[in-house]
């Protein structure tokens, strides 16, 4: 291990562009249809490359103490849509490291596009954690620390720090039972399915599934299967979901959590589950969860939980309407209370 300097957040800064403006062929690989309608691009894929991009910053950092060692996406913190994206426009991903921990980074993504109306499309940040290759264990890697010199990088470790206390306390607070106003609305909700021609829509017909094998295409780092496309694919399915309950048009406008608690193999078989688990007065909040399955050795496992928050909208982007959803089983109420602590509107 080298320690023969210390960083600041700004000297590990990272960028990519996405030339969509004179790269046809991968502008068309991330587009989402044939039709002209605003914010024309495959959100997934975004999520696919975003984590590109906090693997390539995080390691770059890594690698100057460690050379052989490797990062892995331990959450997707949060990613927040602030404006439309689309495929006739550059986007720009600027990353650098805005917290360090024992063996955990945050690195912090702005995403921009270029050109007429540029502007500031999304915010991401994303938990990483440096592991040793050495022996094939995975162990976990102590990192220095960064310097924090400039205000703004103060600012941005402060609010690292916060983000951290605040997952911990989202932690302590799902095992809470609900609250005397919480408990009042789920009896309501129940209420109301006993009344004569309940015609709501329930939770249990919001569900979609999904199967696959890992197959080497999919691989990143030996073995093991590469998380962005796990994203990707569990965005996917959730999208879907939240069409069956939308009247218009599903756009992305918050992925509220991705934790990755185990790595998918060469060879997994994963199941993915996308399911509506609350609606605000515009807003759709999809649970997907993925799960890997090794028949050789009969090892099951749920690798992601991830939550997913869309907004439905016109021709225009304007926020429209949304049916409520009612949850019946008590796994539902969980979910449905979980995403109601959380909610946008």
């Amino acid at each position: 291990m080298k320690h023969d300097e210390t960083l600041t957040p700004h000297d590990t800064r990272y960028l990519l562009v996405l030339p969509f403006s004179t790269d046809p062929v991968l502008a068309r690989r991330f587009l989402a249809t044939d039709r002209d309608v605003v914010g024309n691009i495959r959100f997934g894929k975004l999520l696919e490359t975003l984590d590109k991009v906090a693997e390539n910053t995080a390691l770059s950092y890594v690698n100057r103490f460690y050379p052989d060692a490797r990062v892995v996406t331990a959450a997707i913190d949060s990613v927040v849509v602030r404006h439309p994206a689309d495929t006739r426009h550059d986007l720009v991903f600027s990353a650098q490291i805005n917290h360090v921990g024992k063996s955990s980074l945050e690195v912090g993504i702005r995403i921009e596009h270029l050109g007429p109306g540029s502007g500031h499309v999304a915010t991401a940040y994303f938990t990483m954690v440096a592991r040793s290759t050495e022996g094939g264990q995975g162990r976990s890697l102590t990192l220095p620390p960064l310097a924090y010199e400039l205000d703004t990088e103060k600012k941005r470790y402060e609010k690292a720090n916060q983000r951290r206390q605040a997952y911990r306390e989202s932690l302590a607070k799902a095992e809470e039972m609900p609250s005397l106003d919480e408990y009042l609305l789920l009896k309501g909700l129940h209420k109301q399915q006993e009344a004569e021609g309940f015609s709501g829509i329930r939770a249990s017909a919001l569900v979609l599934h999904s199967t696959q094998r890992a197959y080497p295409e999919q691989e990143n780092v030996p073995k093991t299967i590469f998380g962005g496309y796990l994203v990707r694919r569990a965005y996917e399915l959730a999208a879907l979901a939240a069409e069956m309950v939308a009247p218009d048009r599903v756009v992305p406008c918050q992925v509220n959590r991705i934790n990755f608690n185990q790595p998918v193999l060469l060879g997994d078989q994963l199941k993915f589950t996308a399911r509506v688990v609350y609606t605000g007065r515009t807003t759709i909040t999809v649970q997907s969860d993925i799960e890997r399955f090794s028949r050789g050795v009969g090892d099951k496992a749920l690798s992601n939980s991830c939550l997913f928050t869309f907004r439905n909208v016109d021709a225009t982007m304007q926020p429209q309407p949304v049916p409520f959803i009612y949850p019946v089983t008590y796994d539902e109420d969980a979910r449905f209370l979980n995403a109601y602590r959380q909610r946008i509107d």
